[in-house]
């Protein structure tokens, strides 16, 4: 039960600030009329934080990650990629004389920012390395996969919960302007996240 508590708690811990995955699991839930349509980027969401979770667990990932070049690497990508995808949300951003069909992104293009914002963000791949494959180490065998089960499960909820808080605030939405302001909020949120980014480059 120690290592289950445990698991659930630091992956709450980890996953409850507003980070650029959060944001565009959430603004995809609220562009969609279908839920259907936004399980995509839910599932994508989910699917890259397992692997890294279980990358951490098992050790695979710091390894990796003691190559410079590859953080450094990393970094670029997701300051590149960041700044683009703030301008693909802040372009997108709906009129009164649109619905929200027309704003949301397709299957294709969820799955491929979903698991870009997952996999090229340093500093969510350094907390589930540093904080999640830390704390595995305490356990060994049938508790740790309990601990790392715990995580996972942990993190697919809470990507299905905020599609479906996004979903209902969209609903509220019958001008397009409360969708407007999420994708404008959303987008300035990647922005500041992309020169936090660009920061850290310019200080490895």
């Amino acid at each position: 039960m120690g290592a289950l508590f445990h698991g659930v708690i630091l992956a709450f811990g980890l996953i409850l600030p507003l980070g650029v995955q959060n944001v565009f699991v959430f603004n995809q839930g609220g562009t969609h009329k279908k839920f259907r349509n936004a399980m995509p980027v839910i599932i994508t969401a989910g699917v890259c934080d397992t692997i890294m979770i279980i990358l951490a667990v098992t050790g695979v990932s710091m390894a990796v990650l003691n190559f410079e070049w590859l953080r450094i690497l990393l970094f670029i990508i997701g300051f590149f990629f960041l700044a683009y995808m703030g301008w693909v949300m802040w372009k997108s951003t709906p009129n009164a004389s649109m619905n929200q069909e027309q704003t949301h992104f397709s299957a294709r293009r969820q799955v491929t920012f979903a698991a870009s914002v997952s996999l090229f963000n340093p500093h969510a791949i350094m907390d589930i390395i540093g904080v999640i494959g830390t704390s595995s180490l305490t356990y060994e065998g049938y508790e740790k996969w309990i601990f790392t089960t715990a995580c996972i499960v942990v993190s697919w909820l809470w990507f299905f919960s905020l599609a479906i808080v996004g979903r209902r605030v969209g609903q509220i939405d019958k001008n397009g302007s409360l969708l407007k302001l999420m994708n404008q909020v959303s987008a300035i949120i990647i922005w500041v996240m992309a020169i936090y980014m660009g920061y850290q480059l310019y200080l490895l």
